[in-house]
């Protein structure tokens, strides 16, 4: 009865194993009736093969050396492909880059044959057991390879010796950015990258065909640049350790003006306009221009600051700096505008030491008696036009350097010395402003835009 049981328990066993997949790779969920499934699965004899291999290729292995060392260089053909690009800070003079690098030599001591399997693609357990290039990015602050869900690396090797190494990694590099046209700058951003320790006499880059290519740009973070293109170049470092083949990736970067035309241009611009409505205020309104040209000054300086704010501390003076200053300089001469005229017609309207002084003319030396009028606290002069109490005698010249006699306009006195009427000066002011803010703003886009 024993001996039964045992035969029935074997024959179970067999008809299992029997129904058992033969395959390396299975689901075992899948429905073996489903004739929609198609997959190419490798058969245990092709893991037999490359096990095989792998076993040959690394049993006298020694991943310190460098291929063909003592005959020739090793030749490192590179590729790039651009994930993302972004973003830009001006302030710490970096940029971040998402790249795929490849990197295509070959490796004698790999070769294998093999009718089966001409190319093994390996994952990155095997990238430690074999030598790799020693490359190195020098402009790169920091750099951060995807390890999710797994290391992001490929290795494949063919059966000629040839190995093609890829690595995603994140970069922040190093851009130094010249902000003389701020903010309508343009900057080639370089991604520099070398071996660390073989010179070029033991190490060769090359760059491939297409060596260069990038992924759609809506996915790129580039806020305030638009792409302008790349370019590679091939050069050669020379140091007291040798001279090493020099890669550079340049993208070519062009910034966008919108923000800071609707963050600072457009309210300085508002602001210098406002501080242009005091010369249609009348002159004793005191309280009313002297508040417009305040408000304006700090505003001008609030401006000022806020646009800093976006720039590093660089000592020479920006496209943005030269322009808020201008801006500011308008505000604050509009303010010294009204301290003239204020300053002046004061003086014109104070009383002689004496109320019983009269007025004397080189024409009419006869006395007459001014009649005054009060008017809130000041005293004003009758026929204000025609008379004036600077003295302006014959033969004498004008003790102000603003004359309001008819008689003081001709003579000696005009030598080296401008005739302005002060009471106008709001009028010149009217004309004088806005014509030179204007020819300043022509200059100063059609300069940064166009040349």
């Amino acid at each position: 009865m024993t001996v039964k049981f045992a035969l029935v328990l074997l024959t179970l066993v067999l008809a299992q194993g029997a129904r058992s997949d033969p395959l390396e790779y299975g689901d075992d969920d899948e429905d073996p009736q489903d004739s929609h499934v198609n997959q190419m699965l490798v058969p245990r004899s092709h893991q037999a093969d490359a096990t095989l291999i792998l076993n040959a290729l690394l049993k006298d292995y020694d991943k310190t050396l460098r291929p063909d060392i003592g005959e020739k260089p090793t030749v490192i053909d590179v590729g790039i492909y651009v994930n993302s690009i972004g973003p830009v800070s001006s302030i710490d003079m970096e940029y971040q880059i998402d790249i795929i690098f490849a990197q295509t030599w070959v490796d004698t001591r790999l070769r294998y044959n093999s009718s089966s399997m001409k190319i093994l693609t390996l994952n990155s357990n095997m990238v430690g057991l074999i030598w790799l290039p020693d490359t190195i990015f020098r402009n790169s602050k920091n750099a951060d390879s995807h390890w999710i869900t797994t290391p992001n690396q490929l290795l494949r090797i063919w059966n000629n010796g040839k190995i093609l190494y890829t690595l995603r990694m994140t970069i922040n590099a190093e851009c130094q950015l010249q902000l003389h046209n701020f903010p309508m700058d343009e900057h080639s951003c370089p991604l520099i990258f070398s071996s660390y320790g073989y010179p070029r006499d033991e190490i060769v880059y090359k760059w491939k065909r297409n060596s260069v290519e990038t992924s759609d740009q809506k996915y790129w973070r580039l806020y305030q640049f638009d792409f302008m293109g790349l370019r590679n170049t091939t050069d050669v470092l020379t140091t007291t350790a040798g001279d090493y083949v020099l890669m550079t990736v340049y993208f070519d970067l062009s910034r966008r003006m919108g923000y800071f035309t609707i963050q600072t241009y457009i309210p300085c611009i508002l602001t210098v306009v406002l501080s242009w409505v005091s010369f249609w205020i009348k002159s004793d309104a005191t309280p009313a221009r002297t508040a417009l040209g305040i408000t304006t000054v700090l505003t001008m300086t609030t401006l000022s600051t806020v646009a800093r704010n976006s720039l590093p501390r660089v000592s020479y003076v920006t496209a943005m700096d030269l322009f808020v200053t201008v801006c500011f300089l308008f505000v604050f001469a509009a303010m010294i505008e009204y301290a003239m005229l204020n300053y002046y017609s004061y003086s014109i309207r104070r009383p002689p030491p004496k109320m019983h002084r009269m007025a004397y003319s080189s024409f009419n030396m006869s006395r007459t008696r001014q009649p005054m009028m009060p008017m809130g606290n000041s005293l004003f002069w009758h026929d204000y036009d025609d008379n004036c109490l600077y003295e302006c005698l014959d033969g004498k010249d004008c003790k102000s350097f603003f004359c309001c006699y008819e008689e003081c306009k001709e003579g000696g006195w005009r030598k080296g010395r401008i005739h302005v009427n002060i009471r106008e000066l709001d009028e010149y002011s009217r004309v004088f402003f806005p014509t030179s803010f204007l020819l300043f703003n022509i200059v100063y886009w059609v300069s940064y835009l166009y040349l």
